[in-house]
């Protein structure tokens, strides 16, 4: 007889540090011993115990077609019958980078890199490089990978020195990063007015989905645009979750605001491994070997990241589509807000595109300290609650969640009569 998840998650432990590869994954902010998946397809995931779970995480949103897309596993099967991986360059990679370019307003020239977290630390250099200054502005809340420099506790309320939020972050390296607080744009202005000469970039998340959903209040991002421009400051979006999820040019083509670098991932993987980083002609020239600034990856353009990330561009682009997951995800969203107010459970919704999130408090939430003012003794209960009845939700109440193409109106239906059930015991 197979071992169950509980019986992998203890023999995990005993070989990967918290027993899992990734953090958010070891169930610590809701409890419990994380689900160990077995398989996946269309809306749904698979536990070894043989489970079924409708997915609302999406492997953190690259899954926008769903799970095993049967022509982006041709795609990827095709191309690995000739070889996986060559340190070479491949045709597939200009493909992708010309749909980039056509598709995301900012880019122009892209570099293919191998995940989100090399995305950002890399246009980081790019700026600091371009403007020969060193410092860089994040948001409360913000992720923006693990590289030293972004691994700074969040300010609160007026601007903070950036303090290592993990050991092994020296102070003289983390003091380059300040934090500000997300949907404020009176403190951005202050900040650069007296600062502004020494900041290389703005690196901010156009949506949040690191502090749960939290979009940008109307005239925000056009701020944060004007203030760059009129500082020379680099204005970086961080779209590793929203490139391609909350439209098909990212969140700069649905806000209509153009920042000068852009970095993705996600989506344009296919669920593979990838990432992404491109802007303006002159910056991203600067990039080795064109110019000075050294970036460099031996699985950068992976081929079967590549085919993955071609054929799930494809379909993505296809007329209609992201209309009809917006009217999914409001459909979803609009009924879960509908039965908490029935049963008298307070919660404020946020949703953008495919994206959405629910925090346990009375609304609305603009940055990331009203999240953390949610109920979260509500929302664990909520997520085992849902868990237990088949729905798998991001288990932290600071995650966005995430509906694919393939949630059709019956499973969105089963998600609701799931929360029925669940927030009505939520007294």
């Amino acid at each position: 007889m197979s071992a169950d998840s509980s019986q992998l998650f203890e023999r995990a432990r005993r070989v990967i540090p918290g027993g899992v590869n990734s953090p958010v994954r070891a169930f610590r902010a809701v409890g419990g011993h994380p689900p160990f998946i077995q398989s996946a397809s269309g809306p749904f995931i698979t536990d070894v115990s043989g489970k079924r779970y409708l997915d609302y995480v999406g492997s953190w949103g690259p899954m926008i077609l769903g799970h095993a897309h049967p022509e982006v596993l041709k795609a990827v099967c095709d191309v690995a019958q000739g070889g996986t991986s060559f340190g070479a360059p491949t045709e597939a990679e200009i493909r992708l980078a010309e749909m980039v370019v056509d598709l995301v307003p900012s880019v122009e020239m892209v570099r293919m890199v191998s995940s989100g977290t090399e995305a950002t630390m890399s246009a980081i250099r790019l700026a600091r490089a371009a403007t020969k200054r060193d410092d860089i502005i994040k948001f409360d809340g913000g992720y923006h990978g693990h590289s030293d420099g972004l691994l700074v506790k969040a300010g609160s309320g007026a601007a903070t020195f950036g303090e290592p939020d993990s050991p092994g972050v020296p102070a003289d390296y983390a003091r380059h990063t300040i934090t500000l607080p997300y949907n404020d744009g009176s403190a951005v202005d202050a900040y650069l007015e007296q600062n502004g000469h020494n900041v290389a970039a703005i690196i901010v998340e156009p949506v949040a989905g690191n502090m749960g959903c939290v979009p940008p209040i109307p005239g925000y991002l056009e701020r944060l645009r004007e203030a760059c421009t009129r500082h020379g400051v680099v204005l970086i979006f961080d779209e590793v979750m929203t490139g391609f999820r909350v439209a098909l040019g990212g969140a700069q083509a649905h806000y209509g605001v153009t920042p000068d670098l852009t970095t993705m991932g996600k989506v344009i993987g296919g669920g593979l491994p990838v990432g992404a980083f491109g802007g303006k002609r002159e910056l991203m020239e600067l990039i080795s070997p064109a110019g000075p600034v050294y970036q460099a990856g031996t699985l950068s353009g992976n081929p079967l990241a590549m085919a993955a990330g071609i054929k799930t561009l494809e379909l993505i682009s296809v007329p209609g589509f992201f209309e009809e997951l917006s009217a999914k995800v409001a459909f979803l969203v609009d009924g879960i807000v509908g039965i908490a107010a029935k049963a008298d459970v307070a919660i404020a919704a946020s949703r953008v595109g495919g994206m959405f999130g629910l925090f346990f408090r009375e609304g609305p939430v603009h940055n990331f300290a009203q999240a953390q003012g949610s109920d979260l003794t509500r929302f664990n209960a909520w997520f085992q609650g849902m868990l237990a009845r088949g729905q798998y939700l991001a288990p932290s109440q600071f995650e966005a969640g995430f509906v694919s193409a393939a949630h059709t109106q019956a499973h969105l239906e089963q998600t609701l009569a799931a929360a029925t059930e669940v927030l009505s015991g939520l007294k």
